[in-house]
């Protein structure tokens, strides 16, 4: 397999900077950040863009009555201003020996994803956490915080490598327990989970989370006709399980149709759950995926 660490600059181009540092991570949730950021809230504040004025009513805070107002109409009323708040973002990779595949590898495509959406948050003030597998609880990722975080984080990023074969459940569980915060959460994984993954969805469903899911996968995953022919051993690369098959027009018309009701069902699972669904094919470009298909998908603006 293809060596899967990079060096930084490979993981965002200057071009893709540039187009990144236009966007903007969305929470379809209220969340209340500990510091101010450059983002504006639905929640009425003390910040300096005025939103509207209401009655006062006894022990608001005198600061903010309109006393010009007063003196023409005689009555009392409040400023009200729209608050500035941050947001806490965080992408959980999965690391597993599975995502060290294709070309570019699925693992590949996952950290330059990470680091493109992390990038529009740092750009935009948020604190960004990015975590993969097999995260010790002792040894959380780095929280980050503004532009001047990018080397920080693409090194981070970068020192990420395959082989944390980790159950999605208690990746997951291993995760809420560091990060125990509201926030976006990005889940970047293959899914190739033989314990499944429903447990995993529904523990993340009882967190104060926006879970976005993107499930990824290589070319030759999604269309196995085009490069796999005759007869083939199969080898898993977490548990060393084996196969041999012989490859044959009814054998790919069967994957084809698993493959589809696991896509589906999979979508549907994380659509009754509140959580956001993406299948993503790794031969497409990541500024491509995030300018389009996530902000369709309500995550970037």
């Amino acid at each position: 397999m293809p060596a899967t660490t990079t060096s930084p600059s490979e993981l965002l181009s200057p071009k893709m900077l540039a187009q990144l540092e236009r966007l903007e991570l969305v929470s379809r949730k209220i969340f209340r950040g500990r510091m101010k950021g450059e983002r504006r809230s639905k929640r009425k504040g003390q910040s300096v863009e005025f939103a509207d004025f209401r009655n006062y009513v006894h022990g608001d805070d005198l600061r903010f009555i309109d006393w010009n107002t007063f003196a023409r109409l005689d009555k009392l009323f409040l400023k009200l201003f729209l608050e500035e708040e941050d947001l806490h973002f965080f992408t959980l990779i999965d690391a597993s020996t599975s995502m060290d595949f294709g070309e570019p590898t699925k693992l590949f495509f996952a950290k330059q994803m990470a680091a493109a959406l992390g990038y529009i948050g740092l750009c935009r003030a948020d604190r960004v956490r990015i975590e993969s597998f097999g995260t010790p609880l002792r040894k959380p990722g780095p929280v980050l915080r503004g532009r001047h975080s990018l080397m920080r984080m693409l090194d981070h990023v970068n020192q990420i490598e395959p082989g944390e074969n980790v159950p999605l459940l208690d990746a997951v569980k291993s995760f809420c327990l560091r990060n125990q915060g509201k926030g976006v959460l990005v889940l970047i994984t293959d899914l190739m989970d033989k314990s499944g993954y429903e447990a995993a969805f529904r523990f993340l469903t009882a967190q104060q989370m926006d879970v976005y899911v993107i499930h990824t996968l290589s070319p030759i995953e999604l269309n196995p006709e085009e490069q796999i022919k005759g007869d083939l051993r199969l080898v898993d690369s977490e548990d060393e399980d084996a196969a041999e098959i012989t490859v044959s027009r009814p054998l790919l018309e069967k994957y084809r149709k698993t493959l589809n009701a696991f896509v589906e069902g999979a979508k549907s699972f994380c659509t009754k759950r509140g959580m956001t669904y993406m299948l993503a094919n790794t031969d497409m470009p990541v500024d491509q995926v995030v300018s389009s298909y996530l902000r369709q998908r309500g995550l970037v603006r």
